[in-house]
């Protein structure tokens, strides 16, 4: 039954991605855009405080000596001036920068800018970090875990972000894209079983109940998607995209991972109630696993309205110094597309707790379960050593 249900979505999740993908598209970037500006490697090598232009007194702004790395003059030095007000960041000796070379005079300092610092090592090591502790924790299932993750990524930059920018529907590459990583990773991390098929089928139910919602609702609150980074990339790329779209598509990948999490969960609790107690019927499963399941959504709702309250920090600072009341502040275009993202992501994670927990239930009562201590008693058997008896 599962099977029957499952693998013509995974067929046309793969048929889509050939469908879909830009096979052949030339996509221009950097200079083509009209971004002239490459990065540059560099060293502080000293600083010291100056005047921000030549004739002016004062201290308002620090000069600073740049060795570089590589690019046009890799090497050598050059004074760069960078202003010290509140808006900027600090530079100070020691620290490996990063600065804009316009593509002009190499010898002119003009050509360059520090507009950024460089963090590949402490990344590195933090996701080291990262990859320890889940191979400490999960073992192989980590390992398996981290392989799903580096799929995910790369269907993410090698299909979805391609799609879009070749002029694919936003929407219904996310629906794609986010079908096949939750067909992936999940088999690759938790193995090819009925209690994953059953998360798995949990997981696409609630995603296309949000996929309905944002829709709706996004129509609804004429939400345009058009921000300041989309705005900018529509005008880079000097071709229409869907903005509404794009902004459905985010919400469908925003709120996969957290489904993942709720659905796996939600399965894993039904079949240990019933490894636990096999004379449990459907009813009494569904229960005790939706008691579980009560616990578990209240806390990943909160955990994701916070971190969408924390992603947008800076700009609810910047609307509440504006003397708005709170009304015209929920309802500005930037603000409300992140309630309706909240709302409906929260919307799909109640929802995926009793979709998923009914359809374990009914799938785990079907699967036969050892009694509770048979199995600790079978590892007792093999780890007895022939010819010896137990005393009394």
């Amino acid at each position: 039954m599962l099977a029957f249900l499952l693998i013509p979505f995974a067929l046309a999740a793969v048929v889509g991605i050939f469908v879909l993908y830009p096979w052949g598209h030339d996509q221009k970037t950097g200079a083509d855009l009209g971004f002239g500006q490459s990065p540059v490697n560099g060293e502080v090598i000293s600083a010291g405080a100056t005047s921000c232009s030549e004739g002016e007194a004062g201290q308002g702004c620090v000069q600073l000596a740049v060795k570089m790395q590589d690019g046009p003059r890799p090497n050598q030095t050059i004074e760069q001036v960078v202003p010290t007000d509140p808006g900027s960041p600090r530079f100070a000796v020691g620290d490996q920068v990063v600065l804009s070379y316009a593509g002009e005079n190499p010898d002119d300092p003009t050509s360059f800018q520090v507009v950024d610092f460089q963090r590949g090592m402490p990344l590195t090591l933090l996701a080291l970090v990262f990859a320890a502790a889940v191979l400490v924790l999960g073992r192989w299932q980590g390992l398996a875990a981290l392989v799903g993750l580096g799929l995910s990524l790369v269907m993410l930059v090698g299909f979805v972000l391609p799609a879009i920018l070749a002029g694919e529907d936003p929407l219904l590459v996310a629906v794609v894209g986010a079908g096949l990583i939750m067909f992936v990773v999940l088999y690759l991390t938790h193995g090819f079983s009925a209690r994953t098929s059953t998360a798995v089928l949990g997981t696409m139910l609630s995603l296309a109940l949000i996929g309905v919602l944002s829709t709706a609702f996004s129509a609804a609150t004429s939400l345009t998607g058009l921000d300041e980074n989309t705005s900018s990339l529509i005008g880079a790329l000097g071709a229409p995209i869907d903005a509404r779209g794009l902004l459905l598509a985010g919400i469908v990948i925003g709120a996969l991972g957290v489904l993942d999490d709720v659905t796996v969960t939600q399965t894993s609790a039904v079949w240990e109630l019933r490894a636990a107690n096999p004379t449990l019927s459907w009813r009494q499963l569904y229960g005790a696993g939706l008691r579980i399941g009560r616990d578990h959504v209240s806390s990943a709702v909160n955990t994701l309205v916070l971190a969408y309250a924390g992603a947008a920090l800076p700009m609810l600072l910047a609307y509440t110094l504006s003397g708005r009341t709170f009304g015209e502040i929920v309802s500005s275009q930037a603000v409300a597309q992140e309630v309706v993202r909240t709302l409906v992501g929260s919307v799909g994670l109640v929802a995926a707790v009793p979709i998923t927990t009914a359809i374990a239930a009914l799938v785990a009562v079907q699967e036969p379960a050892e009694r509770p201590g048979e199995e600790g008693a079978e590892r007792a058997k093999k780890r007895r050593r022939p010819g010896k008896t137990e005393g009394r």
